[in-house]
């Protein structure tokens, strides 16, 4: 479809399906061509997939390894054909899939670059004219001209983002490649996506880190078994999916609509429970809004109901888009409760600055037996509470922390 015609959306997915087929018999293959019979049974790796995507809108995909996440990629961007269903694009798609994927190892960087730009739908001349900046933003020097066998995976990235991030596309589409460059170029290509973004460029991107995906993107989905089983607001898909991670079999996890909108997620086994939870300040008072810096006491009451060989509390502070500002447990700081009791009560006092920018934020908790919640998870719970920090007494800043600084001017 041409970029000049009519799209309500920019991309349409519809009842997309995809099955491979599996033989059970060295010549099966052969014996199906000549007309011998089946001899396979099929794999569905996908099922049913359907959504819409709006001019400019970043979506984020998750799901564990095997969900489907990397086959759906691979036909929106053509490379790989659906079984069922369709895909209409209203623009020009620019994919970072796996990485090297279309580079040639005894080919320099820059003859990789030549390559896949045009491979890409660029003309020689449009090429010609933007290899110096690819060249720039890939940052590697005179590997640009060495083959990439040489290449790190780290340069690898590199020479890849910049290519297919030369010209700004209608549509990107991002897999986790980024994952494996240096955090300096994570920040370089998260700005310059971030600029197609505000430019309308239209966002795929694919990642198990949750401050990426909630950060780029304002829309969600959640992959399970090649079938989309969640999807709406980024923190409340990340919030569900990292408690099915941690339930496994997802027969505990609970969601529910608070009356601020948001929505409450919920998991564990229930061997021990947050009973109260409360934000303090000074005088013992419980407050809702406190001030830039002010000195503060988190209370959170835990009840065991059945006798566990350890207990570990954890609580993460996390702003409006559910990232964490900062999260540590009783693991770390060697405070572990050793073989409770059912019945046990125990409250725990945590104080601390409110050293944060001006804005709303959440309390998360869980309880459980380790360093993670990914053992043993007795509960975890978002949006345990909320409270709101704003400025009564310090000079004028913007950002997320507050770090007060000591300013010297000699003339």
């Amino acid at each position: 479809m041409s970029c000049e015609e009519p799209f309500t959306y920019m991309l349409q997915i519809k009842n997309i399906s995809k099955a491979y087929k599996r033989y059970h018999r060295k010549y099966g293959r052969l014996a199906e061509w000549l007309g011998l019979g089946t001899y396979h049974e099929k794999r569905w790796v996908l099922q049913n997939i359907s959504f819409d995507v709006e001019r400019g809108q970043a979506v984020g995909i998750v799901g564990v390894n095997g969900a489907g996440k990397s086959t759906l990629l691979k036909i929106i961007t053509g490379t790989t054909r659906p079984s069922t269903g369709s895909v209409e694009a209203g623009g020009r798609i620019s994919a970072l899939l796996e990485l090297g994927m279309g580079f040639h190892p005894e080919f320099t960087g820059r003859q990789n670059a030549y390559m896949s730009a045009q491979l890409s739908g660029l003309t020689l001349a449009e090429v010609e004219s933007r290899i110096g900046e690819i060249e720039g933003f890939a940052e590697i020097g005179d590997y640009f001209d060495q083959p990439m066998r040489t290449y790190s995976s780290g340069m690898q990235i590199r020479v890849a983002f910049s290519v297919a991030t030369c010209v700004r596309p209608d549509i990107l589409i991002v897999d986790e490649a980024l994952s494996v460059g240096d955090a300096y170029f994570q920040h370089k290509s998260f700005g310059r996506i971030r600029g197609f973004r505000e430019q309308g460029t239209t966002l795929l991107f694919v990642s198990h880190d949750r401050g990426s995906i909630q950060s780029l993107c304002n829309r969600a989905m959640l992959l399970e078994h090649g079938a989309i089983i969640k999807e709406g607001n980024p923190e409340e898909v990340m919030d569900f999916y990292n408690a099915i991670i941690a339930e496994k079999e997802n027969t505990t996890v609970e969601q529910k609509k608070l009356n601020n909108g948001k929505v409450r997620t919920s998991s564990g086994t229930g061997e021990a429970r947050v009973e109260n939870i409360g934000l303090y300040n000074a005088m013992g008072e419980m407050v809702e809004f406190v001030s830039v810096g002010e000195q503060v006491e988190l209370r959170v009451r835990v009840k065991v109901f059945k006798s566990v060989e350890s207990l570990v509390l954890g609580y993460g502070i996390k702003d409006r888009l559910g990232q964490v500002m900062y999260g540590t447990n009783t693991w770390h700081t060697r405070q572990v409760i050793h073989n409770p009791s059912q019945g046990d009560e125990y409250m725990y006092r945590i104080s601390f600055p409110a050293n944060l920018g001006l804005g709303s934020y959440s309390i998360e908790t869980a309880l459980h037996d380790r360093d993670t919640h990914m053992g043993a998870n007795y509960e975890w719970l978002n949006l345990a509470l909320v409270f709101n920090v704003i400025n009564i007494d310090k000079a004028a800043f913007v950002g997320s922390n507050w770090i007060e600084p000591k300013i010297e001017i000699e003339s």
